[in-house]
């Protein structure tokens, strides 16, 4: 016996899917803009010996990674789930 979600069950869900997908795009976007202006700020921040702009940029790095990361491993994480779901 397949158990599989029913995606069309609900009205409008391809609206949902593009709103989504759209977003999760945004968000990757966003993500990789942070990371790049937060690592020069680290670099500017290290080569003029300003502590407190190093720091700043180093934390946006990390939240930058974290973001790009956490987006992508909600995508994969569905898919399994949704992959499991198939198979109890």
């Amino acid at each position: 016996m397949g158990v599989f979600p029913n995606f069309d069950g609900l009205g409008g869900i391809g609206d949902l899917k593009k709103v989504i997908g759209a977003l999760l795009t945004i968000v990757l976007i966003v993500a990789v803009l942070m990371l790049i202006v937060s690592a020069i700020c680290w670099a500017f921040g290290a080569s003029h010996g300003n502590p407190a702009l190093a720091s700043k940029g180093r934390v946006g790095v990390l939240v930058g990674i974290g973001a790009a990361a956490l987006a992508g491993a909600g995508v994969a994480w569905v898919n399994w789930l949704i992959a499991l779901g198939q198979h109890l």
